[in-house]
């Protein structure tokens, strides 16, 4: 899809927008705007070199940015700017570009590229705020399910409170993992956002700086936070594997008591079952009610003495 967005003047246009653009459309920018379009492969590239470069008049910048918050992966986007004219290449719906197409259709039109290109960064900037702040609640109510519903739970059932654990654990690892996401963006916003002013010092509009620095402010206030976000899911994480070490241990801890336990009533029943001809318990008369007694005392002695101590 090709969008072509004209100035304010109405005489030329200022803004070229190709969503998931055909050969066609590409010849077309090309031949009539005379303008290099990068493909989707050079656009996905992660030298600086290929992210960051200037080409005859023509300021190349391409990042990867998040569009949705439930894709996989981040998406490819690329800027040429030039003093008459920004190109944008990109691959699915973008939230900043669809408010600017519909204000600039609305008939507000752009003054300069510099000036488009500044909108679009703010509203990519504004995305990846309202991501980052969707996380940190949902890392708030991840953390209340850890700290303070795990007593309760495990109380109830343990079986339940590790599957509630193994839940817990998932959503923590998606939302690290949404992170990774929006710090690559992030990372490509703060890397693109000064190369643009540099290169475009001679002609870029004092208005298009301020804002750009703006929004440079706003990426390294947002790249503070994200670092908090990622601490807060690395603390949660492990948090969460120390509970699930310590049900393990408990597990254990039961499991290696009732086999101590166990083995003094064995001793004692595999003795009276020796099957020799003189043992003087087999022509007692209470032989069976002291063979029985034995075991139960052999049994309840260690259960107290696990229980004294505290391990049981």
């Amino acid at each position: 899809m090709l969008n072509v967005c004209p100035s304010s003047h109405g005489d030329r246009p200022v803004w070229i927008d190709l969503f998931d653009p055909t050969p066609q459309e590409i010849a077309r920018v090309k031949s009539e705007w005379h303008l290099q379009v990068p493909s989707r492969a050079q656009l996905e590239e992660i030298e600086s070199s290929s992210r960051l470069s200037q080409r005859n008049g023509e300021i190349h910048l391409n990042m990867p940015v998040v569009a949705h918050a439930d894709e996989d992966m981040p998406t490819a986007l690329g800027f040429v700017l030039t003093r008459d004219v920004l190109l944008t290449i990109r691959f699915t719906h973008l939230h900043g570009f669809d408010l600017a197409i519909e204000r600039f259709n609305q008939g507000e039109g752009a003054k300069t590229s510099c000036a488009v290109f500044a909108t679009l960064i703010e509203g990519i900037t504004d995305y990846a705020a309202d991501a980052l702040e969707q996380i940190g609640m949902e890392m708030v109510g991840v953390s209340r399910r850890v700290f303070r519903n795990y007593g309760n739970a495990r109380a109830r059932n343990i079986a339940r409170s590790n599957l509630a654990l193994r839940q817990i654990l998932a959503d923590v690892g998606e939302r690290g993992e949404k992170l990774s996401q929006i710090r690559e963006s992030l990372l490509g916003l703060q890397r693109i956002v000064p190369y643009a002013v540099d290169n475009a010092k001679s002609w870029i509009s004092v208005e298009a700086v301020t804002r750009l620095h703006t929004a440079a402010q706003d990426l390294q206030s947002l790249s503070d936070f994200e670092i908090h976000l990622s601490n807060k899911v690395q603390f949660l994480l492990d948090a969460v594997l120390g509970f699930i070490n310590t049900e393990q241990n408990d597990i254990f801890k039961v499991l290696t008591i009732v086999s101590v336990v166990g083995i003094p009533p064995t001793l004692v029943a595999s003795v009276y079952g020796m099957n020799f001809h003189y043992m003087p318990e087999y022509s007692w008369h209470w032989g069976y009610a002291w063979g029985l007694g034995l075991i139960f005392i052999s049994a309840i002695v260690p259960t107290l003495w696990f229980k004294w101590r505290g391990w049981w």
